[in-house]
Order: C-alpha cells, then sequence, then structure tokens
C-alpha cells in the first residue's frame, strides 16, 4: 500500500469548544486553538490532533444547520460515521470505560470477526467508533 493511514477528517461542528473537551477527555487527544477560516470571517477551524498522525478538523459556520443531521444511519449524508485505532487494548479497555462515564456509550463490545468495536456518540451527535484488533 502507498498510504499510512488518515492525516485528517474534516466536519462542521456547531460548538468546537465542547467537542475538542470531549476528545480530549475520552481520547487524550491535544486541542489547538480556534482560528478564523475563510475569506468572510463566518467560519473558525480548530485541530483536534488524535494519533501520532491523524487530526480532526473542526469547522463551525455560522448559519451552517448541516451538525443538526446525524440521524439515522446512512441518513447522515456521505460519510456516515468514523471508526478510531485504539492503540492497544488497554487503551481500548481506558476509552470504553470513559465512553460510558461521558453517557456517551452503551459500552457494549461488538464482535467482528477479527476486531471488537465500541459505537459511541459525540457531543454534535456524530456517531463514531473505536476499535481493537482481537488477540490471535
Amino acid at each position: 500500500m502507498l498510504l499510512d493511514g488518515i492525516d485528517q477528517i474534516a466536519w462542521i461542528s456547531k460548538d468546537a469548544a465542547r467537542l475538542g473537551r470531549f476528545y480530549a477527555d475520552v481520547f487524550d487527544a491535544d486541542v489547538g486553538p480556534t482560528r478564523t477560516h475563510g475569506d468572510d470571517g463566518r467560519e473558525t477551524m480548530t485541530v483536534i490532533r488524535i494519533g501520532p498522525h491523524t487530526e480532526l478538523n473542526i469547522f463551525v459556520i455560522e448559519g451552517n444547520t448541516e451538525p443538526e443531521r446525524q440521524t439515522p444511519m446512512w441518513g447522515r449524508g456521505r460519510i456516515d460515521h468514523v471508526g478510531l485505532q485504539a492503540a492497544s487494548r488497554k487503551a481500548f479497555a481506558t476509552i470504553r470505560q470513559r465512553l460510558i462515564d461521558e453517557a456517551a456509550s452503551d459500552g457494549a463490545v461488538n464482535d467482528f470477526g477479527a476486531v471488537q468495536s465500541i459505537f459511541f456518540r459525540d457531543p454534535d451527535g456524530l456517531e463514531g467508533e473505536v476499535l481493537i484488533a482481537k488477540p490471535r
């Protein structure tokens, strides 16, 4: 393969600060400053670093209602949800408990053959999934 993963995922939020706190609290993410983006000053961008070479670029755009359209599954637009890779089984367990503590997940662990996963909803209602390879 010629690629080594995903560098960034960009999406629109209604509240980048709240989203940043969630990703910092649950995933130990690093939240960068919020900066004005675009020519008209009506949008901002906040970078949330979630892995060694992966970040979320979170845009808040005045008047944009797209973040309100989060359900049902497969009715959320071209990208339905994001799957995040846990760094280890220990990290998976820690993330699972933090998601439960944040009331972002019921903590159910799904068995998808080679991997296990936990689904969650972030403060904007975006569905996410955390995955870990099953031990061999």
